[in-house]
Order: structure tokens, then C-alpha cells, then sequence
């Protein structure tokens, strides 16, 4: 059994200037996701191009941040919203979702698509492959922060089982935190950014991306301690992360199959009408 190293929220201090660790692997996220998008940008068949890679990150961080916040206050605490609406823009008390945040990426993409004149799927296809890994750090900062911890294990079945500090029962619990980093950060940044290293299909990467995540993130709940306000969503065992994942997966699934169908059917490239042949003028025959 292990205990939590009980690491100082504040990562850096230099003077009155105070850099905590959550705001620290935010940064390390925006930081990826800018470095892979600029090396996505020099593929032949990617449709933005490296002048374009800051716009992008600077919409992508919109959607995470105004999506993430709207996602966890409706789709965690509605009824604290209701009781308070001015509780959602209490950004400093903490609260972020993912569903919420792929949400606000996937509208400020279209926004930018548009700008670019790219069709929804091109731009969010060159997206979804830098996201796993600010994923992956922000399950780390979940870590360090003590936060979203997992069920209780047993030690003797569970030896990486660990004590949080801050959490009031003193139980042994899995560190689902890395659990979700490793699955929905690592390897699922391995899965997406392999499939897309070469051209595919408009919209199957990001079908992988979903189906993909949402798999990772079905399986962790299982390890995943229910919030407590929420406890589980129905047959005692399914939870609001694994509610929400589903129609990820089915959408994910859905999108594969229409983008290898749309590639195996292109359809028909339009030909000019054939006009009636206009008949030549006769020549006048002059008389001799």
C-alpha cells in the first residue's frame, strides 16, 4: 500500500508570483498541443498550415476553458446553478468537465473552420490528435491536487493501492487519476496519432478519437469514485462519466462507418450538359 506524497499545491514560487501545479499542467497541455499541431501543419495532407497553428490553439483554449466550466456546472451541479446562477462564473472555486470542454472544442473548430472555409470534419481531424495528451496532464494535476480519487481497493489484490491525505476516511483507493492518465492520455494519443499519420477519410479520425475515449473513460469509472452528490445514475453501477461516454461511443462508431462510406461512394462529379449542335451557315454558292 502506498501513501500520496502530499505534494505543496504550489509548484513555483518566485516572489509574490505564485505558479500552482493545476495551472502548471494546463500550461504543459497548451504547450503539447501547440507543438504537435505545428508538426501536424507540415503534412501534405493536413488543411492547416503552420501560420495558422496559433489562431488555432487560441480558439481550442476558448472552447476548453468556457466548455469545460459550462459542461461540468450542467452537466455535475444543475441544481447548485439553479440555487445560484452567478455560482457559474465562480471559475476560481474550481470545476472543469470533459464532455463540456469536447463540446466547446468541437464549436470553436467549426467557428474557425469557417473562417478557413474547411468543412467541420477536415479541421476537427486535424484537432482531436493533440488533445489526448493535454488530457494526460490534466489527470496528473487531478493527482497532485488529491482530487477525483478512486474507489476503495484492497491492498492485499491492489498494491499500488494509495492513502490521500485529504481524503477524510483514510481509505486505501486505486489511483484512478493515473489510470485515466495513462488510458485516456497516453495511449489513446498513441491510437489517434498513429491513425492519422497518414491520410484518411474525412471525419474517421475523429470517430477513432471518440470511440476511443470513450472506451478508456467507460472502463476507469469502474475505478472511479462517483461524485458524491451524484452517487450512480442508474442500475446501481453506472455513473454520470460512463452515461456520458456512451453516446460518444455510438457517435464515434457512426462517424467511422460514414467516412469509409462516403470514401468508397464519392459522389458523381457533375459534367457539363452536351448543348445541340448548332448547324454551320451554308456558304453561298456564287454563280459563275
Amino acid at each position: 500500500m502506498l501513501t500520496h506524497p502530499n505534494f505543496d499545491p504550489v509548484a513555483v514560487s518566485l516572489g509574490p508570483i505564485s505558479i500552482h501545479w493545476y495551472g502548471l499542467m494546463y500550461l504543459l497541455a497548451f504547450a503539447s498541443a501547440w507543438f504537435l499541431a505545428t508538426r501536424r501543419a507540415g503534412f501534405d495532407y493536413t488543411p492547416v498550415n503552420r501560420k495558422q497553428v496559433d489562431d488555432l490553439i487560441f480558439y481550442g483554449a476558448l472552447g476548453v476553458v468556457l466548455g469545460g466550466r459550462f459542461g461540468y456546472v450542467f452537466f455535475y451541479n444543475f441544481g447548485k446553478f439553479l440555487d445560484n446562477p452567478l455560482w457559474l462564473f465562480k471559475v476560481w472555486e474550481g470545476g472543469m468537465s470533459f464532455h463540456g470542454g469536447f463540446l466547446g472544442v468541437m464549436v470553436a473548430m467549426i467557428i474557425y473552420a469557417r473562417r478557413l472555409q474547411l468543412s467541420p470534419g477536415q479541421m476537427l481531424d486535424f484537432v482531436v490528435p493533440i488533445v489526448p495528451l493535454g488530457l494526460g496532464f490534466g489527470r496528473v494535476g487531478n493527482f497532485i491536487g488529491q482530487e477525483l480519487w478512486g474507489r476503495q481497493a484492497d491492498p492485499s489484490a491492489v498494491p499500488w493501492a494509495m492513502i490521500f491525505p485529504a481524503d477524510p476516511s483514510g481509505l486505501a483507493r486505486h489511483p484512478s487519476q493515473l489510470y485515466q492518465a495513462g488510458l485516456e492520455g497516453l495511449l489513446l494519443f498513441l491510437l489517434v496519432y498513429g491513425f492519422s499519420s497518414k491520410s484518411r477519410p474525412v471525419w474517421s479520425v475523429s470517430g477513432v478519437f471518440m470511440v476511443g475515449y470513450g472506451c478508456f473513460r467507460f472502463i476507469v469509472e469502474f475505478f472511479r469514485q462517483p461524485d458524491g452528490h451524484i452517487g450512480f445514475d442508474a442500475f446501481g453501477w453506472l455513473t454520470r462519466g460512463q452515461l456520458l461516454s456512451l453516446p460518444m461511443i455510438i457517435a464515434g462508431i457512426l462517424l467511422i462507418i460514414y467516412a469509409y462510406r462516403q470514401a468508397s461512394n464519392p459522389p458523381p462529379v457533375a459534367t457539363a450538359t452536351p448543348t445541340a449542335k448548332t448547324k454551320k451557315p451554308k456558304k453561298n454558292k456564287r454563280k459563275k
